[in-house]
């Protein structure tokens, strides 16, 4: 029953604990995230170990700082595999084009595939209060991330990460073939913890997400093959696989 929509995050920082979930989740995932927790605990191998296994990566690691460093990190990450790498978008247009113009460069150089690369808007961990501490006046936080969005899109990079509220805009504003990946779901009946912008898995597809990163949901339950499964059949006649 895999569905390459649903991306599990694997937040731990021990690799006895990724391929345990892996293994129990077997088949029915093929997506999964790895974070900075599990990446500057792990390393690279953890990166490596699941492209072994056949699944897809996406290497969240939020890279945000001048142009010509983040180009040469994201060249650098890029040998590991991943299939999607991100930046935030706050560092700006030159960051974005100089990260995303690099990768598609070194990927023909090496002859290798060029992973996706996408960037933050606005995490969903943030609510009005947080967004308000910022200092951004009266600008409304699912403008700035359609800002963002946007800006990313003219800057050449293959999507963005936003809360299921900004989906919908996002997908209207920047077309069909955007990629629009999703965190903050939680089916019915879980806690949202340090999430603040959430939904349900089905309401962010029918939003425009391309793609629904799930931890906590996932991870902490008493089942986790079975919390998988409830996702894949909430999301399987959402939407176009």
């Amino acid at each position: 029953m895999s569905d390459e929509r649903l991306i599990v995050a694997l937040d731990f920082n021990k690799f006895s604990d990724v391929k345990n979930l892996i293994n129990e989740l077997g088949d029915d995932v093929v997506f999964y995230k790895v974070g900075m927790e599990l990446f500057y605990s792990e390393g690279e191998k953890v990166v490596y170990w699941l492209k072994e296994q056949n699944k897809k990566v996406f290497l969240d690691l939020k890279l945000c700082d001048i142009p010509n460093t983040v180009a040469g990190g994201l060249c650098s990450l890029m040998k590991l595999g991943a299939d999607i790498l991100n930046v935030h978008a706050v560092g700006g247009f030159e960051m974005m084009e100089a990260g995303i113009l690099s990768l598609r460069a070194e990927s023909e150089r090496l002859q290798i595939p060029c992973p996706k690369l996408i960037a933050i808007t606005v995490l969903t961990s943030m609510d009005q209060s947080d967004w308000d501490g910022l200092g951004y006046g009266n600008i409304d936080m699912t403008q700035q991330a359609l800002h963002l969005a946007k800006l990313a899109q003219f800057a050449g990079l293959d999507g963005v990460v936003s809360s299921p509220q900004e989906a919908k805009a996002i997908r209207q504003e920047c077309g069909k073939d955007f990629l629009i990946v999703t965190p903050g779901i939680r089916p019915i009946g879980s806690d949202i913890d340090d999430q603040s912008r959430v939904s349900l898995p089905s309401y962010a597809i029918e939003n425009g997400s391309n793609y629904l990163v799930v931890g906590r949901p996932i991870r902490s339950a008493e089942n986790p093959l079975q919390a998988a499964r409830n996702i894949l059949e909430e999301i399987k006649n959402v939407g176009n696989v």
